[in-house]
C-alpha cells in the first residue's frame, strides 16, 4: 500500500486555512475591535486570484494586505474571500483564493500561520470555472451534497468509557 494514501500535510494545511476563513468570518461579522489586525500575504499571479492590474504590475509574485480600519464589503465565500482596500485613496477590490495565502498574521495577539501554497491542478482549475462562487444559486446548489451521519459510540471502548461502568 503507498505511503502517500493519507496526505496529512493538505489535511493540516486545508485545516488551517479554515482558521483564516473563521477569523474573517468574524471580521466581516463583528468588525475587528480590541487592537485585533490582520496581514494576509499571498501569491498574486494565480488564476485565483482577482487584483487590479496595477497591483499584479506592482507587485507580480506576492503582496500583503493589511485589514485594520480601512476595508469595506468583506465578503467569504468557501474557497476565497473579497474585501475592497483603498490605494491612492481609490476603493479597489480584490478577490483572493485561500489557497493563494501564504501567510496570516494578527500581530495583536502574536498570532501567525505560514502556508505553503497550493497549486491549482487543471482538473480543479477547470471544475472551478464551471462553479461561479459569487453567484448565491450557483454556491447554494454546490453546497448541497448528501452525508451521512456516523455515531461514533460504535468505534469506543466500552470498557473504558467512564459513562457505561
Amino acid at each position: 500500500m503507498s505511503e502517500k494514501v493519507f496526505k496529512y500535510d493538505m489535511m493540516v494545511e486545508e485545516a488551517l486555512r479554515g482558521v483564516v476563513s473563521k477569523a474573517l468570518q468574524h471580521a466581516a461579522k463583528h468588525g475587528l475591535t480590541n487592537g485585533h489586525h490582520f496581514y494576509i500575504t499571498f501569491k498574486t499571479g494565480r488564476r485565483d486570484v482577482d487584483i487590479p492590474v496595477f497591483l499584479k504590475e506592482h507587485y507580480p509574485d506576492e503582496m500583503t494586505i493589511v485589514l485594520e480600519h480601512q476595508f469595506w464589503d468583506l465578503k467569504i465565500h468557501e474557497r476565497e474571500f473579497e474585501v475592497a482596500l483603498s490605494f491612492n485613496d481609490k476603493r479597489e477590490r480584490l478577490l483572493v483564493s485561500f489557497d493563494a495565502i501564504t501567510a496570516f498574521s494578527d500581530p495583536s495577539v502574536k498570532f501567525g500561520l505560514q502556508f505553503q501554497e497550493i497549486q491549482i491542478s487543471e482538473d480543479q482549475a477547470i471544475n472551478d470555472d464551471k462553479l461561479d462562487t459569487r453567484d448565491p444559486k450557483k454556491q447554494d446548489s454546490a453546497e448541497k451534497s448528501s452525508g451521512e451521519v456516523v455515531s461514533l459510540e460504535k468505534f469506543r471502548n466500552k470498557s473504558t468509557n467512564p459513562i457505561n461502568q
